[in-house]
């Protein structure tokens, strides 16, 4: 006899919502969970011949030869850095302006500058990509062209590897700054207004405000977005790389992350599907390793604050 809590009396006595979401369910059945069983191509010689399922074991060939060939620690160490940078810069650069803008006057001017920095973030990195290289195009980029006004000789940054992480994160934080933004400015408009008032009975000035009132109560909302975005250490944003820097060799080393090695495998040797497949699962895998220690290290320090 089924209980009068169970999940079979749920159903029955809210059908109606459950056929609501069966198409949602469905859905995201099929799209994310059946491909699930791919992944068994990472431990694959796969052959086009014998299918997924026909093909030979491979253990764990595919990921030694990843990691002996030195392409597997790059592209991990190259995609944490770039993930952390841009973490720092955009977060830290949403959180400043979220807060000129609350102290801003004038409603009409206040949503103007909003949708002025929210803008970029309407704009597809194909044309991005564009902006880049019309900048620093060597022969006749914008950077160039001013140099040569100055009387200055021009500079190849397409040679200059080191550059193109600070060009990476600035672009990166121009585009996502104004976006990021929109939730700490929704945190501090929930904030308390006589705080602020009983700041200005007591004679602080707007600095101390933003100190001592401001920071430490989106001090919730800046955490949870850091373990939102803690857990896509390792996903690099494929169309950012692969729109800025192209295909240009000279600088893989210093630009190469995870997304854009896999795609540049299947796409110059569509044959070795195995090795991009264990590239792939090694992300998964360590991007959930990775949230659910940050998440439990922030659940020591303020159990609140934890996602789970």
């Amino acid at each position: 006899m089924l209980k009068n809590n169970g999940f079979f009396a749920e159903l029955r006595n809210n059908g109606s919502l459950f056929l609501m979401i069966l198409p949602a369910v469905l859905l995201v059945f099929v799209l994310q969970y059946v491909p699930m069983a791919g992944l068994v191509l990472a431990f694959k010689n796969y052959r086009y011949d014998r299918g997924i399922f026909g093909s030979a074991w491979h253990g764990f060939e595919n990921f030694r030869f990843l990691f002996i060939s030195g392409t597997g620690w790059l592209i991990t160490k190259n995609t944490i850095l770039y993930n952390l940078l841009n973490l720092v810069t955009s977060q830290a650069l949403a959180i400043i302006i979220a807060v000129i803008i609350s102290e801003m006057g004038g409603k009409l001017y206040k949503r103007f500058c909003q949708s002025v920095i929210f803008l970029p973030y309407f704009i597809s990195w194909v044309i991005v990509g564009t902006f880049v290289f019309n900048i620093f195009n060597y022969e006749t980029g914008v950077l160039n062209s001013i140099l040569s006004l100055l009387g200055k000789d021009p500079v190849n940054v397409y040679a200059k590897p080191g550059v193109w992480p600070v060009i990476i994160c600035a672009f990166n934080s121009w585009k996502w700054c104004g976006y990021n933004s929109i939730i700490y400015i929704a945190a501090i408009t929930a904030i308390d207004p006589e705080c602020f008032e009983a700041a200005d009975i007591d004679g602080a000035n707007i600095f101390r405000k933003i100190w001592h009132i401001t920071f430490p109560s989106i001090r919730s909302t800046v955490i949870i977005m850091f373990l939102l975005q803690i857990g896509r250490i390792l996903r690099g944003d494929f169309e950012m790389f692969y729109q800025i820097v192209g295909q240009n060799g000279q600088l893989f080393n210093v630009t190469d992350v995870i997304d854009t090695y896999v795609f540049r495998s299947l796409l110059t040797n569509g044959t070795n599907i195995g090795m991009t497949a264990a590239a792939t699962l090694y992300q998964s895998v360590l991007c959930f390793v990775i949230i659910v220690a940050v998440n439990q290290f922030v659940k020591r320090i303020e159990a609140d604050y934890a996602l789970f």
